[in-house]
């Protein structure tokens, strides 16, 4: 069965709609919608491999589609058909372009399209049911192929994002750490040059000094 959707904006992972009565029958939902916000994170930080993805995450696996600027995503029971979850996720990115395409960009607050929970309602109760007319047609659809989209599991992908944000740390904290190490040489330098030629620069005073003085008294 389906068990969550959630709507999110890719570049910022801004969370744009979800279904409100998602996740009652689940146990730790709570964890699970956790667990989307990070994916949703990672996403936004340019750690997608690909526009359609599985992941696996308990006894449940996340099925998600990327179009344009936004991610559709539903956690379904790993038994439920990996075909119709992804046709349940073209329906609604049909749906959600089509009513709101032209705000998406704009959207400034979490869940802006909160309404659109109705269509995701509506559209869930159709999916649950694998055995009715309509869902054995889309399962009998050779038109619709999804062998070929990948399936990972949670701590993997989570775990790339994560190291590559360590990657991404550590390289700047060494770029901050040469530039500090290069300003410290720079005052070395410095010093070492006054310490080398202030002596100089006193004997060369201490004569003019001695000269200007003779001129003056002769």
């Amino acid at each position: 069965m389906v068990k969550l959707t959630m709507i999110a904006r890719v570049m910022d992972g801004l969370p744009l709609a979800e279904g409100l009565d998602d996740g009652r029958d689940i146990k730790d939902a709570e964890f699970y919608k956790q667990q989307v916000k990070a994916l949703f994170k990672n996403l936004s930080r340019g750690h997608n491999e690909a526009s359609r993805m599985s992941v696996e995450t308990g006894p449940y696996i996340f099925h998600y589609i990327i179009e344009g600027r936004v991610c559709y995503l539903t956690m379904c029971d790993r038994a439920y058909p990996k075909k119709l979850a992804f046709q349940y996720l073209e329906e609604l990115r049909n749906e959600f372009e089509r009513v709101n395409g032209s705000q998406i960009e704009t959207a400034a607050r979490p869940y802006a399209f909160i309404k659109f929970d109705t269509f995701i309602h509506k559209t869930k109760k159709l999916y649950q049911d694998t055995h009715t007319q309509r869902n054995i047609a889309k399962l009998n659809d050779e038109l619709y192929e999804v062998h070929q989209i990948m399936t990972r599991n949670v701590q993997e992908v989570l775990g790339v994002g994560e190291q590559l944000d360590q990657v991404s740390q550590m390289s700047s904290r060494l770029s901050s750490e040469s530039r500090i190490y290069a300003d410290k040489a720079k005052d070395l330098n410095r010093q070492a040059l006054i310490r080398k030629w202030a002596p100089v620069a006193i004997v060369l005073g201490v004569v003019f000094v001695l000269f200007w003085f003779k001129n003056k008294i002769w």
